[in-house]
């Protein structure tokens, strides 16, 4: 053999070895990429109670809980049912409650599986099937109308629910995708993230079909989830919608205080009230 055939033969081993070397990471993505996708804060059902009572919260239903609420009053407009985003859990999300309550609006933060002190198999048939069973069981409980809250990962357990044959008033979705293959291609190109995500959240789909208006929060600063991502699905919106567009903020930095006044200019448009402005 050659010095020449010697060098090709090297390098068609090392060429060989870094394929090999990929093609392993590509396996370990498909299969551990739940650990990519969801990120739970997980606690004990007594501290979780502990933290609750800490914020005027309470666990609901009272038994086998599926969410947080701060009142069961029945002069309220509705019922907000809120579905937080892929890291954190429940808990973390007391502002909704804060804002949405303040505008008279009755405010259940939807706990996943797998999240704060409930158990199961986090993927999106398992998440959607469960949110379907807690929007049911608030439509039993609670007089409509019932409106669907959404932010980033949760947006796309929302539409699924708005997708579904129960009566769904209106959705507002924070900082929302077109569908979750997509997020991964943009952040993960190099490793086909489009083709290996097993879950696809797809709202443009499920919003195909939806006839309630739809209020979509963007951050023009997200690092998280392109705004190119976002306004395809805006786009793609057959039902009324409206686009409130926030300069300065990023995925994790919308101004949430709870007297700010898009609250209620959202809270006009998905109810139908058209005394709205954009930010």
């Amino acid at each position: 053999m050659t010095p020449l055939d010697l060098k090709a033969s090297s390098f068609f081993q090392a060429m060989t070895n870094a394929l090999l070397l990929y093609l392993f990471f590509l396996g370990l993505i498909y299969v551990f990429q739940d650990k990519l996708t969801y990120f739970p804060a997980i606690q004990t059902q007594d501290t979780l109670v502990k933290q609750a009572n800490a914020n005027a919260l309470k666990l609901w239903p009272k038994t086998d809980y599926r969410g947080l609420i701060k009142q069961n009053d029945t002069d309220v407009k509705g019922t907000i049912l809120v579905f937080h985003g892929n890291a954190g859990s429940a808990i973390n999300r007391g502002y909704y409650v804060s804002a949405l309550e303040n505008l008279g609006y009755r405010v259940i933060i939807a706990e996943y599986l797998g999240y704060g002190a409930r158990s199961g198999i986090k993927n999106e048939a398992h998440l959607v099937e469960d949110a379907l069973q807690t929007a049911q069981l608030v439509l039993q409980t609670f007089d409509e109308p019932l409106y669907l809250w959404g932010e980033s990962l949760g947006a796309g357990v929302a539409t699924a629910v708005a997708n579904s044959k129960l009566p769904i008033a209106g959705i507002v979705l924070v900082t929302p995708f077109d569908n979750l293959p997509n997020v991964a291609q943009h952040h993960y190109w190099y490793f086909f993230g489009k083709w290996l995500t097993k879950d696809n959240y797809d709202n443009v789909a499920n919003l195909k079909a939806f006839k309630g208006n739809v209020a979509i929060i963007m951050a023009e600063q997200d690092e998280v989830i392109p705004n190119s991502l976002t306004l395809n699905l805006y786009n793609n919106i057959q039902s009324q919608k409206k686009l409130w567009r926030f300069a300065n903020a990023g995925h994790n930095s919308l101004p949430f205080s709870k007297n700010l006044p898009w609250w209620q200019d959202v809270m006009n448009f998905i109810t139908h009230d058209e005394n709205t402005s954009v930010f």
